[in-house]
């Protein structure tokens, strides 16, 4: 049996009807059923995959002990796993086409995966993932909540988002010391944005960096012109502004730069 190793931050899921459920929440459509499991670990995930009918499957684990496991136990889906660290792969060359993604996300890199999500939106039709509770309702954050951040605006530009059910600590191994959550992610028919991505997303970061200030204190190192300083719009705090509300910011500052 494999180990589950700290390093990895590996908690092995347990309880076959959740497992059943995060697969299920997993929305294909007929005859594109390209998915890639992250951290597939011991495969509690995989078993139900695998019986989706044509899917093809991508197993990434850079784990080598589970790599060995999930070789043994799925023998007909060797030449599918790839030992490697999903944030480092160039998934281009996994898939030149569309895909889904799904995982048990190791809680130490869940927000780093979200952002290669961004990076793919184009090829990225939609995330199933468990991850941290915290994690997933920031993620599902509406405006105005406390919760609300960089990751919630950013992937909300791009992705309908769920948070679908939560998960206890017992239902893994071993138990991590906190609740677990199941999210999903839907591509939007946003392609791009209305205004300069790079600054959205500077923006975006400055303002919650600074979240207690109003906006026009959290956005001064960006040397806002003074038509732009004046905007109503400024005397809100980060949390309090919708994905709409940052892409107008966004173009204004772009627009009236001195």
């Amino acid at each position: 049996m494999v180990r589950p190793k700290k390093s990895l931050g590996q908690h092995f899921l347990k309880d076959e009807n959740i497992a059943r459920n995060i697969v299920g929440a997993l929305a294909l459509e007929p005859g594109d059923a390209k998915v890639i499991e992250i951290g597939p670990g011991t495969g509690v995930l995989t078993k139900y995959l695998s019986q989706i009918n044509d899917i093809d499957l991508r197993l990434i684990e850079i784990d080598r002990e589970s790599v060995a496991y999930l070789k043994k136990t799925y023998p007909h889906l060797q030449t599918q796993i790839i030992e490697a660290d999903f944030l480092e792969l160039d998934l281009d060359q996994v898939f030149p086409e569309s895909f889904a993604i799904i995982g048990n996300f190791p809680y130490n890199i869940s927000s780093q995966i979200f952002f290669k999500v961004l990076d793919h939106r184009d090829k990225v039709s939609q995330v199933v993932g468990m991850l941290q509770k915290e994690v997933a309702e920031r993620i599902a954050a509406p405006p105005g909540s406390k919760t609300y951040g960089i990751l919630s605006v950013l992937l909300q530009a791009f992705y309908d988002i769920e948070l679908l059910f939560k998960v206890p600590p017992e239902v893994f191994f071993p138990p991590p010391k906190v609740m677990s959550a199941v999210i999903r992610l839907k591509r939007n028919k946003v392609s791009k944005l209305d205004c300069d991505e790079i600054q959205f997303r500077k923006i975006v970061k400055q303002a919650f960096q600074m979240r207690r200030k109003t906006l026009r204190n959290a956005l001064k190192s960006l040397n806002l012109s003074a038509s732009v300083s004046v905007l109503p719009l400024l005397d809100k705090r980060a949390e309090q502004l919708t994905v709409e509300d940052f892409i107008s910011l966004t173009k204004l500052i772009g627009d009236k730069r001195e």
